[in-house]
This record gives C-alpha cells, structure tokens and sequence, in this order.
C-alpha cells in the first residue's frame, strides 16, 4: 500500500453543482437513434415507438439534458425534414456518417421521447449549409406559441404547445476539415454572431453556445476561441469543448490519466476567454459547454472500410472496459471540481454509438461498464462542490509527464452529509486513502461503492450484462463512524463513490 491524503473544508467552495453537467447526446450516428431510442416493433415499444427498455435505463442514467441532432450531422440537416407526416418525409444522403437518412425520427419524435424521458433539450442548429434564415424559422417553430407560420405548422403537426428550448448550438465543430461547411474562425465568429443576435430578437431569454475547438489538438486551438470570441462575446453566453480519448492511441498510463489533459483543456478556454473579456473591458463571464466527452476507440472507425449509404450501420459500437470505466469517473471529477465555469457538458452519446446503453435490433438492452459511474455520480452529486487537495504519489505518463496517481472530488449537501468521488489511476499501485475530516460535524458511512476488476479489460455484453457493475466496499460498511480521518483501500485502476451521513441524533 502507498498512502494518499484527501484535505476538504466546508468553507472552500467552488461552486453549486449545476444538473446540466449531466447532459448527454443523440446523434443521427449508427444505432443511437434507430434500434436505439426508437424501434417501432420491438417487444417493449410503445404508442411513439420509443423503446421502454431504453428509457428505463436512461432514467437510471440520471440524464438531464439531451444535445440533438449533433455532432457532425447537424451541419447538413434541415430540421424541416423531420416533422409533419412520417409518409412525406424525404430520405437524405447524410454526409456525415455516409447513411441515408430516412427521417422517420425528428425533431416532433424527438420533443415527444425528451418529454416522457423527463429531460430538458438542447438543440444545435446548422451554421454548416445553412444560415439565419433556417435558425429563425427553427426557432419560432419550437417556441412561439401560435399566430405566425411556423409556430401554426406546429401546431397543425400536432404539438399545440411551444417546446421552450432554452439551450441551442450554435453550429457544430466548424473548425474541423471534416465538417461540412468548415469555416475560418473569422467567418465563424460573424456568422455565430449574427444568428445569435437574429434569435435574440425573437426570444431574448435563449441561451446561446459558439463553437469552441473540437479538440485541445487542433492546430488552431485558442486562436479559434480568441477570433471566434473577438467577433460574437457579446452575443452568446457559452463556449463549447469537444474531448475524445481513445485507449488504443495512448499507453495505458496515460489513458487513466486523460483527465489531466481535460483540465487542462478547461484551464486554457477559461484563460482565452477571459482575455477576450478583459480586451473588452467587459465583467461578463463566459461559461463552458463541455457538451462531447467521452472514451472513444476512434482509430477504429477511422479505418472502418464499410458499404456507403446503408441504413442504421454500426458505428462505433465500443465494448467498454473497466478501464474505460474508471477513466469516464474519473472525468467526472474533473468536470465537478471545474463546475464554477463548465456549467453545462453532455456525454457523448447515449445508445449505441460510443455510449453507455447497448441494445440489439429486437432483443435486450445493457449497461455498458461506463453507465455506471455516470449514475453513481448522477445520483450522488447533489448540493456543492468543494475544493479537494489531493497529496498523493506521482505515476509517470508518456502523455502527461508524472501525475498524481489519486484524483478526488467532493461534494456536500445543505444538511451537512459529504460525497467523495475517488480514482485510483495507477495501472499497478494500489492505495491507502486517508481523507481530513477534521474540520466537518461528525459523520457515519451511508454507503461506498467500488468499480473494479481484477482484469481491467473486462466488458459487459448481452450474455453477461452484469458481469462489470460497483459493488459495496468490503472496507467502508454503512454506519461505520468516519471520524477526523477516514482511511481505506483503493485498488489499482479503481473508482469510487463514498457518501458520508450526519450521525444520527
């Protein structure tokens, strides 16, 4: 064992935890949406064709937020084309994914499954192909409540009430070649600006997201967010980040260690966007949309060699590891103990496609080994977070240089009780934890959870669903009293959640 310090004190606040940060997203990307969220003659569909399996399991998830229609998709959609009669619609050649695109699911299917799955949504409009004009017209449709032409056409579809979107995209990843429409920052910032300037006169109270880099690699990074920024600060409210981190690109080292690289991600946006700010002599802050994250084995799909302009192809259906698995927890730290100004994120996706739901056409759906920490930290990240020190052993990275090898975050709620989300990313080393408890009220365990295996390459599938899952601490049993310093073991390549009680009476 080697030991490491957790330090916490209930004055050291970073911010309230904002329930957008459990967002994720729905892509018109292989499976995700059909034989994912929707599947007409499935045993379990209902009235909508929505699969109830799945929304069970994204209930579960804890999901607040959905981001729809993408991603990479958006910048050639026209939103027009998913509502209305299903028989009218037109079948597209998506350019993105290389698919056709039969819109049989759109935006009216999209609102109706958001609603029964209790979740707000975030819709990104395309700044790809098209413009203002196509922004406005989506816009009134979705929120003017009658008496114009798009907010009647709703209405005569058959949704007499306005979806209130309050959240909107402006645009996707248009600084990536592979983007249909790709676009300078310059010409970027102009036309964000004008759009959201253009939306503002109709509904003043959106809130607007720019693009941001899709990746902390791009050659353009922090100069895009500076131009970008330099042309419309004063007309949106957030920035976007894009994060992807594949295990078969880096050592394993580094790949447990990929939440340094995001914090550091978060550290420089923060930084160039409030030099654009001081530039202005402005107090606005703009907050960051972290609104794609995620593992993904993307060298995979890149040399995918597969037949063009097929339907519901599967893309990027990843089987996540245990690795994988303490890697999108650990993330998930990062993303709480940066909550002050990443306000908003979206795990990237929800079914299918690099996500944490799997179904088969017809058959079951699973937890993947990521669902698990996402709901555990769904589930427990309730109240504030709080400033974390962490003391604890350096591990050497290819990627990242020495680390520590413990990673931690706390949150605590309005009745005193604490939750720590704690990683060990050591490939080899297990750890003694020792957690400063010294400055709070006296605590009892409610309960502590491990995700761990002895094979970190352990996956869950449709003949063994449960194979990988978090499973009671053999070291913290609920009641156990924490004291001024609460000590226990973390196995290497582990994640866990601990919740601390007020002792009772």
């Amino acid at each position: 064992m080697t030991l490491a310090r957790i330090t916490v004190h209930p004055d050291f606040v970073v911010a309230p935890v904002p329930p957008q940060l459990f967002g994720s997203f729905v892509e018109h990307m292989g499976r995700c949406v059909y034989t994912g969220i929707y599947e007409p003659d499935h045993p379990s569909a209902d009235d909508d064709g929505f699969r109830r399996d799945v929304l069970e399991l994204v209930s579960e998830l804890g999901v607040t937020q959905i981001r729809y229609p993408g991603g990479n998709f958006v910048s050639n959609y026209r939103w027009e084309d998913g509502v209305g009669p299903v028989s009218e619609r037109p079948t597209r050649l998506d350019l993105a994914w290389q698919t056709r695109e039969t819109n049989e699911f759109g935006l009216s299917e999209f609102m109706r499954w958001v609603k029964k799955a209790g979740m707000d949504p975030m819709l990104a409009v395309n700044l790809g192909t098209r413009g203002i004009t196509e922004a406005l017209d989506l816009l009134e449709y979705c929120n003017h409540p009658s008496g114009s032409y798009q907010s009647d056409l709703r209405r005569k579809h058959g949704d007499d009430d306005p979806f209130n979107v309050r959240m909107w995209c402006l645009g996707n990843e248009l600084d990536g070649s592979w983007q249909t429409g790709h676009k300078t920052a310059t010409e970027y910032g102009r036309l964000a600006a004008e759009t959201a300037r253009a939306m503002r006169q109709l509904d003043p109270t959106l809130e607007l997201v720019a693009c941001g880099s899709s990746g902390r690699g791009m050659a353009t990074f922090g100069t895009w967010e500076y131009e970008v920024l330099g042309e419309c600060f004063d007309q949106v409210d957030w920035i976007s980040l894009h994060a992807y981190y594949d295990p078969e690109a880096v050592d394993l080292a580094s790949l447990l260690a990929s939440s340094v690289d995001m914090d550091r991600f978060i550290t420089s946006v923060v930084a160039v966007a409030d030099a654009v700010a001081a530039a202005r002599h402005s107090d606005k802050r703009i907050m960051l949309s972290f609104d794609e994250w995620n593992v993904w084995y993307m060298s995979r799909i890149l040399t995918l060699q597969r037949e063009r302009w097929t339907d519901q192809a599967r893309l990027a259906e990843d089987a996540y590891t245990v690795a994988d698995a303490v890697v999108v927890g650990s993330l998930l730290i990062t993303l709480l103990r940066r909550c002050d100004r990443v306000r908003a994120a979206s795990l990237a996706q929800l079914v299918n496609a690099i996500a944490p739901i799997h179904t088969e056409p017809g058959g079951p759906a699973w937890r993947q080994t990521t669902f698990h920490p996402f709901a555990e930290t769904a589930r427990h990240a309730g109240g504030t977070a709080l400033q974390t020190i962490v003391a604890a052993p350096a591990m050497a990275t290819a990627a990242y240089g020495d680390v520590p090898a413990l990673d931690a975050v706390a949150t605590r709620t309005d009745d005193g009780g604490l939750t720590f989300f704690v990683v060990n990313r050591s490939p080899e080393v297990s750890l003694d934890v020792e957690i400063d408890l010294a400055a709070f009220a006296p605590l009892v365990v409610g309960s502590a959870r491990l995700l761990h295996d002895d094979d970190p390459l352990r996956t869950n599938s449709v003949d063994e669903p449960n194979a990988v899952e978090p499973r009671p601490h053999p070291g913290l049993p609920p009641g156990r009293p924490a004291g001024d310093r609460l000590t226990f073991a973390l196995p290497a390549i582990s994640w866990a959640v601990l919740t601390l009680v007020p002792l009772p009476g």
